[in-house]
């Protein structure tokens, strides 16, 4: 709870994963990959109770173990076409107690913890929003990017006002990072979307700790931070 206001955080997690098979529960130094948020939701000083959602038996099983509470998801909320919201209006649906606030936090952003977590709901309340998104600076400005033609010429794929720029001189673009989503429960269910078209704010995160892990490269690029990490308070102690 923070100012009065209650926060259930639900972690959607199938067990299906096309780019990186069972990826939420692979070994990521030392723990399940889901693991690393469900630690984070927990550690919270302001979520009231953290709800893993999953149609798979080991994930729900390993979720129980940490300390989450578990909702067992339908296998046609599981496809691939199944929405994020949907999962989410099903874990409200099943649970008994009532929420002022919905905080996703998706199982492959393991590097976000839970300061992150905390000042994310500040945030929420100093600026007094309905929502609150996770970003983090863009690795490289869009602005030097552009669609290619089949035979891959590339006349006029920079606009001149870009030309010879560096890129500090470029206008700074965000992205979202998927590491955390907060939205007033009855926005989102109204809405079905935790992007409201007003009232909404990001809370920026920096790159390191916004690696989604969606494929085997973006896993190894996890593992090495916090291998480095924990190396690091090793050496500090």
């Amino acid at each position: 709870m923070y100012k009065n206001k209650t926060f259930l955080a639900i972690i959607p997690a199938r067990g299906g994963s096309k780019r990186l098979p069972r990826k939420n529960v692979l070994d990521l130094c030392g723990k399940p990959l889901i693991a690393h948020t469900i630690e984070a939701g927990l550690k919270s000083n302001y979520i009231d109770k953290v709800i893993v959602s999953s149609d798979d038996e080991e994930i729900l099983e390993i979720s129980k173990k940490i300390g989450a509470k578990t909702v067992k998801r339908p296998d046609e909320l599981a496809s691939d076409i199944a929405t994020t919201f949907d999962a989410i209006k099903h874990t409200i649906d099943n649970n008994i107690d009532k929420y002022n606030y919905i905080v996703l936090l998706q199982p492959t952003s393991p590097l976000r913890n839970e300061k992150h977590i905390d000042e994310a709901i500040e945030l929420l309340e100093i600026k007094n929003a309905d929502a609150i998104i996770s970003v983090c600076e863009m690795e490289h400005s869009p602005l030097w990017s552009n669609t290619l033609p089949q035979d891959g010429s590339m006349k006029g794929f920079l606009r001149d006002e870009v030309l010879n720029k560096r890129s500090q001189d470029l206008e700074k673009y965000y992205r979202l990072n998927g590491a955390i989503y907060i939205c007033k429960t009855e926005k989102l269910l109204e809405n079905k979307s935790f992007f409201l078209k007003e009232n909404i704010f990001a809370y920026i995160m920096d790159r390191e700790n916004s690696v989604d892990i969606d494929e085997d490269i973006d896993f190894k690029i996890a593992e090495v931070i916090l291998n480095n990490r924990r190396e690091c308070e090793s050496t500090c102690k």
